[in-house]
């Protein structure tokens, strides 16, 4: 079984004003909720059973506005993050919650246009449930992002924020995780911004060659910043404007 962790904490600095009294995942995004998209993603990659982990200053918001997640036709939990450590350490706080099933995570700021492929890559998982996949973008970029260094079929390694990348290819905020990911987690150690990253909990997995990928039809942004955030208006426009049309 394939469960879903939605990571939604976070300060949103780089968003301020606009965050100063909210989440921001809680912020709009066209017509919605930024968090209604990577809950969306899930959704459609047939998860069911999923975890929200939030700071403690906006909790109660995320809950009131998504409730038990009767509404989406799925469960939803709530899981308190009490301070910023990472993206790895939020995804150990889902441990209990996931017990011995597998994990997809994605980021709250992630918002895809083509979820079709990652249905199928859910259901590929489902049907060979060990090691872990990683969904990459071809970006202008990279310098931003963790960039996958790709040798034929395989990932061969993964830098956080290369100065100088070895492809375009940055690492989305999307991932699908067997049940070792939690043992992993608990061997790192923080980083010099002393945060538990999701990079090395990534390079673990290629580490030991279980680490699979797929590049991402259609347009991908993350909403941290103010151009990103613009972007992501731009895609989500553009994706209910094509849905609209096509139900015509």
């Amino acid at each position: 079984m394939l469960k879903g962790l939605i990571c939604a904490g976070g300060h949103g600095t780089r968003l301020m004003p606009l965050t100063k009294v909210t989440n921001k995942h809680l912020l709009p995004v066209y017509n919605k909720p930024m968090i209604y998209y990577p809950l969306e993603t899930l959704i459609a990659a047939g998860v069911k059973d999923i975890l929200i982990v939030s700071g403690k200053e906006h909790a109660g918001d995320f809950l009131n506005l998504l409730g038990s997640g009767k509404s989406f036709g799925v469960k939803l939990s709530y899981e308190l993050q009490e301070e910023a450590g990472g993206i790895a350490q939020v995804v150990g706080l889902a441990e209990a919650f996931t017990g011995n099933c597998n994990l997809m995570v994605a980021l709250g700021d992630n918002i895809f246009e083509d979820l079709e492929s990652i249905k199928k890559a859910a259901e590929d998982f489902r049907h060979n449930p060990a090691g872990a996949k990683i969904f990459l973008k071809e970006v202008p970029d990279p310098e931003r992002f963790g960039v996958a260094e790709v040798k034929g079929n395989a990932i061969v390694n993964i830098i956080e924020k290369p100065t100088n990348p070895k492809s375009n290819l940055c690492v989305t905020g999307l991932y699908i995780y067997d049940n070792s990911v939690f043992n992993k987690i608990k061997t790192l150690k923080p980083s010099g911004r002393g945060e538990l990253e999701i990079t090395d909990v990534n390079n673990a997995y290629v580490s030991e060659g279980s680490m699979l990928y797929q590049q991402v039809k259609g347009d991908w942004t993350d909403a941290g910043t103010f151009d990103t955030l613009l972007r992501a208006n731009i895609i989500a426009a553009k994706k209910f404007a094509n849905n609209s049309n096509a139900s015509h």
